[in-house]
Parts: C-alpha cells; sequence; structure tokens
C-alpha cells in the first residue's frame, strides 16, 4: 500500500504545473563606487534598491550588481565579458566618475566607453548609458571635451541615455554620505526614482528584441 501511494504522489508531481525559477530577464548595473554600494548596507544599493521597485512595479527581472568601488572606464572595459555573461538582455552602464577625479583624458574616456557599448550592441544587449558630468574645478576645456561623451555616444550606438546618474543628488548634503560624494541610502532612493522611467524604457526594448 505504501508503494502505492508513494507511486501516486510521484505521478501528482511530475503532473503539477512547473514554476519558473528565474526572471524573464537579466538586468547588469556595470558601474563604480556609486553603485556598487559603497559604505551602505547590502539592501541599500543602487542594484538592491531598484530591483526592489521593479519588483513592486510587477516586472520580470532580475538586477545584478556589478559595481566595483574605485573603477575606470578602463577597470570597466577590461572586465566586461566576465562582468556581462551571454544571459544578460540590458545593462546600465555607470562609469566615468572616477575618470574625471582622476583628470584621466576625456578622450580615453571616450574610447574606453565607446568599446564597451560598441561590444554591447554587438551582442545584441540593451544599454542605458548613465551620465556624469565634470568636477567644475578641472576647468572649462575639460568640461567642454568631457561632458558630452554619454550623449554622443547614445546617438552612435542606439542606447538610451540618463543624462547625469546623481540628478538631485550631487551637492546635497542630507542626501550623500559624510564624503559629500557618495549618496547615502535616502539618496540612492531618489536615484532609483528619477531613473526609472529610463529603466523601464530600457526592459521594454530588451523584452521586444
Amino acid at each position: 500500500m505504501n508503494r502505492i501511494y508513494a507511486i501516486f504522489g510521484l505521478l501528482v508531481f511530475c503532473l503539477a504545473p512547473v514554476t519558473a525559477l528565474s526572471a524573464d530577464l537579466k538586468l547588469v548595473v556595470l558601474g563604480d563606487s556609486l553603485t556598487a554600494g559603497y559604505q551602505l548596507a547590502p539592501e541599500e544599493g543602487f542594484p538592491e534598491q531598484l530591483q526592489k521597485v521593479l519588483d513592486a512595479r510587477g516586472h520580470s527581472v532580475e538586477v545584478v550588481n556589478a559595481g566595483v568601488s574605485g573603477d575606470t572606464s578602463s577597470g570597466g572595459l577590461s572586465r566586461l565579458d566576465w562582468s556581462v555573461g551571454t544571459d544578460v538582455d540590458a545593462v546600465i552602464v555607470e562609469l566615468g566618475a572616477n575618470d574625471a577625479l582622476r583628470g584621466i583624458k576625456p578622450e580615453l574616456t571616450r574610447k574606453n566607453l565607446d568599446e564597451i557599448t560598441k561590444r554591447l550592441r554587438e551582442r545584441g544587449v540593451e544599454v542605458l548609458l548613465a551620465g556624469m558630468l565634470a568636477p567644475r574645478n578641472l576647468g572649462p576645456e575639460y568640461a567642454d571635451a568631457f561632458d558630452p561623451i554619454y550623449s554622443d555616444l547614445a546617438k552612435a550606438h542606439g542606447a538610451l541615455l540618463y543624462p547625469f546618474f546623481l540628478e538631485g543628488v550631487a551637492l546635497n548634503p542630507d542626501l550623500n554620505l559624510s564624503d559629500g560624494m557618495h549618496p547615502n541610502a535616502d539618496g540612492v532612493a531618489v536615484i532609483v526614482e528619477n531613473i526609472l522611467p529610463k529603466v523601464e524604457e530600457l526592459l521594454a526594448k530588451a523584452q521586444s528584441s
């Protein structure tokens, strides 16, 4: 009798509907300390807060944190292939802030971000470029060369653009850590709220492609 029950249970298990164990889309956030969650609790970083909001809005997407504190555009390019696997549908590229802070030539930053975006688009990955602005103490010539990089590359590669990742957060002491450069948890929440329409547009493009 026990054997019959066991066989019956196995049949029920095999005939039961299978629940999907993975999301429909995979979104990687390729960035630096601004997205890595610098000095924040694990659930307070940008990818983690973005995941929570997207879940609440009914999106079937897995958000992966590929942020590395201190990374430059050169570093992002060097780790592109292992940070963004073949199963990725979309990428938010948030790189360049450390380039500007270190006074790296904008021509090199442009070259690196161009290569990152080109290689992702050639793979059929949808891209959202999260722009940065050069610190004004570097002078107008540097800013004039650096600031247009993101919009130029978005146009060149058919990528989406969010002009300034720290919009509404930069220089606000209530939304930044004591260093005045990295967003605190509240600052990250503002960034997520502001960038959300572009992220949803990115996911819609990835879903349809």
